[in-house]
């Protein structure tokens, strides 16, 4: 049976096709879905910060589930990375969140402040369950899921005060997005960006990095590119944290796990060898010529 066309609004070029079928064939990825069960937080990243050491020598009967747990910890945790660059978020204030995936983050930003989350994302059966999880937290009135391309969103100019990307630029043009995501954000609004990205400055590119590009059908941009691209698109940076040593214990941790999916080792590699950094940017929009404000 002849497949329908894609729809041109969500998938727009060749890239952007085979990273839709990636993500559309991951109906049952285990690791995400195990570790989302207890608390219906499923989330698509990493994370930041230490794990309980003792863990690893738990009898094998307990250790996976010990691991399987901690790893859920601390990705949820991660958020606060997201929610603590967002500042003092006002109840009344509407917040983007691009490539939201199975809505993780933003329900937790929801949690957290009150306010209405606009989730954009492409896959559909992510779509379909982030919107199921919304009616089971109740809060289906606050927290909307769109099924758009997160660099191409069917929003007005101007009408979010908050826009996040939790490890999400890695798979788009970052001069489409920072555009989208400028014409999106009123005069002064915030943008908090959490991503892996190159060390340029340490090398243009490495077998690790190439095999993260690979495992995940992404493209992992120069560090210099993200901060270039967010400029030239009137996307002050006032943060930019690198976490860089923060990142290794999850990725030893989850070695660990009989889930392991083989990208821990060049994860690894690349963070302790400083070929990639792992940051937090806090941007803020400013007024362009266009905004008449200038």
């Amino acid at each position: 049976m002849k497949q329908p066309a894609p729809d041109t609004t969500l998938v727009r070029n060749a890239y952007e096709g085979e990273l839709n079928e990636h993500w559309e064939a991951k109906t049952h990825d285990d690791i995400n879905l195990l570790l989302g069960a207890e608390d219906g937080l499923y989330h698509h990243h990493y994370a930041v910060g230490d794990f309980d050491r003792m863990i690893l020598a738990a009898p094998p009967a307990v250790r996976e589930q010990l691991i399987l747990t901690e790893m859920h910890r601390l990705e949820t945790e991660q958020v606060n990375l997201i929610t603590d660059g967002l500042g003092r978020v006002p109840a009344t204030a509407r917040v983007m969140d691009a490539g939201s995936g199975r809505g993780g983050t933003s329900f937790m930003i929801h949690q957290r402040f009150g306010c209405q989350v606009e989730g954009v994302n492409f896959c559909s059966h992510h779509h379909e369950f982030a919107q199921e999880l919304a009616i089971r937290h109740g809060c289906q009135d606050q927290v909307g899921f769109n099924l758009a391309n997160m660099v191409d969103t069917p929003f007005s100019d101007g009408s979010f005060d908050y826009i996040v990307s939790n490890e999400t630029t890695m798979y788009v043009d970052l001069d489409e997005a920072f555009a989208e995501f400028a014409r999106l954000l009123r005069p002064g609004g915030r943008y908090v960006l959490v991503t892996w990205c190159r060390n340029d400055a340490v090398a243009e590119t490495s077998p690790d990095v190439e095999a993260i590009d690979e495992h995940y059908v992404c493209h992992i941009h120069r560090r210099s590119t993200y901060l270039r691209a967010l400029l030239e698109h009137d996307l002050i940076p006032s943060t930019v944290a690198d976490l860089t040593t923060e990142a290794i214990p999850y990725w030893e941790l989850r070695t660990a796990s009989q889930l392991a999916t083989g990208v821990e080792a060049p994860f690894l590699n690349a963070y302790r060898m400083n070929q990639m950094n792992y940051l937090v940017i806090v941007a803020e929009r400013k007024p362009s010529t266009a905004d008449g404000r200038s």
